[in-house]
């Protein structure tokens, strides 16, 4: 097998980082659309019933700016990859080097800073459950956490306290209670909505087989901590094809800077005063005018036949102005100095050759 340094000069190596490249792109804008069309109809829904005045509770939100993100920049790579062009690559190289190192720095920021971390999804999920049967988004997502990982509020059960049907001092069935979610039921029990009534006044030692008393937060963290390798996959799974895009574009980027570099490269800037692109076999070229060719496409001049020191020196003699009778005197006199006319030298220098 050829070399990096070799393999990388070949046509096959540069239609497979190209179209590699652009596949990706196309992939991801794919993905994103339908992230953001998923996101536009939930929003549409959610207006029609929302009294929640916050946007970053809002999932359908986060799906609408985390598809457009994708699409826009996806859509940049794939044009920049299929015309070649070396600025949309730069700028998709950029983007994806700067949301991976975002990403990067909030993770570690995460895990430097666990407890503001903690404290900031707690007054978050709070803040979600005053609103929790106003916003049906939210209320789902907080449903499925709370049955996926066995628990109930953010920091703890008596979360629930801050809702208006949920707090003690209120008078309706849900008072002082929590949603059935948070309730431990057995396989195949019939749900009972009021599962959890009267449980938020109560001590946590006497609600362990009535309602899940560990808060979401603590829940989810046991769960990553117990599937480590599962943590990781999904770290991965995230970061490793921004990584792969990042590689793909920096490679072709650096492609595409050594061709138009190259004296092959079929570029409108390179030689324009020399050739006609109407004279030159532009076979291969591309639509693009800027796919690469075994040897070019540029005519080689042909090399000029040897001539002998007699043709040099009357091409010499034909360049020359007319000699004056004191110029002629004064070569003749250097001449017989010498022994040797011009001819003679040019002869003596070959032969030395």
């Amino acid at each position: 097998m050829p070399p990096y340094s070799e393999l990388r000069k070949t046509n096959h190596f540069y239609y497979f980082i190209k179209f590699t490249l652009n596949i990706y792109s196309m992939l991801f804008s794919l993905m994103g659309l339908c992230v953001l069309c998923v996101g536009v109809y939930a929003e549409v829904e959610r207006q029609k019933n929302r009294t929640l005045e916050g946007l970053f509770l809002a999932p359908a939100v986060v799906l609408i700016l985390l598809g457009l993100v994708m699409f826009t920049v996806s859509v940049v790579g794939m044009v920049g990859s299929l015309r070649d062009n070396k600025t949309l690559l730069h700028m998709f190289l950029c983007v994806l080097c700067v949301l991976l190192l975002l990403q990067a720095i909030a993770l570690t920021t995460a895990l430097i800073f666990e407890k503001k971390t903690s404290a900031l999804f707690q007054s978050s999920i709070r803040e979600g459950i005053k609103h929790y049967y106003d916003d049906l988004d939210f209320k789902n997502i907080l449903d499925y956490v709370q049955q996926k990982f066995y628990c109930c509020g953010g920091d703890e059960y008596k979360d629930w306290g801050v809702n208006q049907y949920h707090f003690c001092n209120g008078t309706g069935p849900l008072a002082c209670g929590v949603p059935y979610t948070c309730c431990v039921r057995k396989v195949g029990e019939v749900v009972n909505t009021l599962c959890g009534h009267q449980t938020i006044n109560k001590q946590r030692e006497t609600l362990h087989e009535v309602i899940y008393v560990r808060g979401c937060i603590h829940a989810v963290n046991l769960w990553m901590s117990d599937n480590i390798g599962i943590t990781i996959a999904l770290c991965c799974a995230i970061g490793l094809p921004q990584l792969l895009g990042i590689v793909l574009s920096c490679v072709f980027w650096n492609l595409l800077v050594e061709m138009s570099e190259s004296p092959d490269m079929v570029d409108f800037k390179l030689k324009r005063g020399e050739f006609e692109y109407s004279e030159l076999d532009l076979a291969g070229a591309g639509w693009c005018m800027c796919l690469p060719r075994d040897g070019g496409y540029l005519p080689i001049p042909a090399s000029e036949p040897e001539l002998d020191p007699i043709d040099i020196h009357l091409e010499k003699l034909k360049k020359q102005p007319p000699r004056t009778h004191a110029q002629l005197r004064e070569l003749q006199q250097s001449r017989s100095a010498t022994g040797l006319d011009e001819v003679d030298v040019g002869r003596k220098q070959k032969r030395e050759h």
